[in-house]
């Protein structure tokens, strides 16, 4: 297996990092790649306005969920002390004795290589790839150390061109973003979590956000993984709106954030209910599924000042409930429609939503009771009462 070692301080992560990553695991045929963040850098001290090492590290895990096969290894922040590389190879050779590591690295950490801690056992332990930015005048310059490299350490060396560099730095960066720039040189996750944090003078106001910027800030709460259905369902919530008359950019809106708090631990959804007064029964307390709706539209209400409309239409999106809001109605169905979802019945449902908003609600409702039963498990009384109203309301 081949295993490639991306290491920096990441501070923060940007596009270049993201391209020279893809860009050697598509050159090496990596198996793994682990992105693994200096928690002490012994190259350079960092500035006034770093991250603190919990966030480079959570903008680390962040960047690396956005590459496919790749992984934050946090193995520098769980060692004492300034974090060489060579202690970082060590562990990993120990780790995996049978793979062959290749430490991935930029230009200028590629021209010092040899100034750093032993970097001749660096090289023993693994191949050293380096990330040419591919201009006339470093071409030379490179193939030199290559050769400096080979001679005087036997080491293995790859360069690779890297014709997708972003040209400038994390210093750059961070100075552009204090200046209200630099989104431009960002994943759109790491940019709403460098917002949601307040980092390098940024300091958003978390209920003033532009759609952009909430959707950025609501993308670095959640998985890679649940990004397109989060944008499938705004795209349907949106349409939605628009055929049955309500607000398309508070159901976008309420579609951005429905999913925000999806990933955080049961101990955190009642930490934030409790604090904004949202009330749980005892289902809710003890089902996981349920309370990412109650924590979320907590969020949306008393973080990114959204209107009791998007409220509701969260706080009630997973269950329903009796007498649902237009805005409660098309949320629950845009998040059950939505483009990426498969299942039986789903295209008969978006045909229904078309035509008759109310039996298609009902229709994800009764849908979502035989599968509690099927499952045993006990269907809440809200989907229950939804499934009532609907029915007494279609027969009126």
């Amino acid at each position: 297996m081949k295993i490639g070692i991306y290491g920096g301080s990441f501070n923060p992560p940007h596009l270049g990092h993201m391209a020279a990553a893809k860009a050697a695991a598509d050159e090496l045929d990596l198996d793994r790649l682990l992105i693994v963040p200096a928690c002490d850098p012994p190259h350079k001290k960092l500035s006034e306005d770093s991250a603190s090492p919990k966030q480079r590290l959570e903008m680390a895990v962040l960047m690396a969920d956005q590459l496919p096969g790749a992984e934050c290894w946090d193995v520098e922040f769980t060692r004492d002390g300034i974090s060489y590389t060579v202690d970082t190879l060590e562990e990993a050779a120990r780790l995996w004795p049978e793979d062959e590591l290749w430490l991935l690295m930029g230009s200028d950490m590629f021209l010092s290589l040899q100034t750093w801690r032993n970097p001749e056992r660096i090289m023993q332990l693994a191949g050293i790839c380096a990330f040419d930015r591919d201009a006339e005048d470093s071409r030379e310059e490179f193939a030199a150390q290559k050769r400096f490299l080979e001679e005087t350490y036997h080491a293995r060396v790859k360069i690779i061109s890297n014709s997708d560099v972003v040209e400038t730095s994390s210093t750059e960066i961070r100075k552009a973003l204090s200046d209200g720039k630099g989104q431009e040189y960002l994943h759109e996750t790491i940019y709403g979590y460098i917002l949601r944090e307040k980092l390098y003078g940024t300091f958003a106001d978390l209920s003033r956000l532009t759609n952009e910027e909430l959707r950025c800030v609501s993308y670095s709460m959640v998985k890679a993984k649940r990004l397109p259905h989060i944008r499938g369902t705004e795209q349907t919530a949106v349409k939605l709106a628009e055929r049955w008359g309500a607000d398309p950019e508070k159901m976008r809106r309420a579609a951005i954030l429905h999913d925000c708090t999806k990933y955080i631990s049961k101990e955190e959804h009642l930490v934030i209910c409790e604090k904004y007064g949202i009330e749980l029964d005892d289902l809710e307390r003890s089902a996981e599924k349920l309370l990412h709706s109650k924590s979320g539209a907590a969020l949306a209400k008393y973080i990114f000042g959204q209107d009791d409309e998007i409220f509701t239409a969260i706080l009630y999106h997973t269950t329903g409930r009796g007498d649902m809001s237009l805005a409660e109605k098309i949320l629950y169905l845009a998040d059950y429609i939505e483009p990426c979802r498969e299942f039986p019945e789903v295209e008969e449902m978006r045909r229904l939503a078309e035509t008759d908003l109310d039996r298609a609600v009902l229709m994800g409702v009764r849908l979502s009771i035989r599968e509690m039963m099927e499952r045993n498990r006990i269907v809440h009384h809200n989907t229950l009462e939804a499934e009532a109203s609907l029915l007494k309301g279609l027969a009126e």
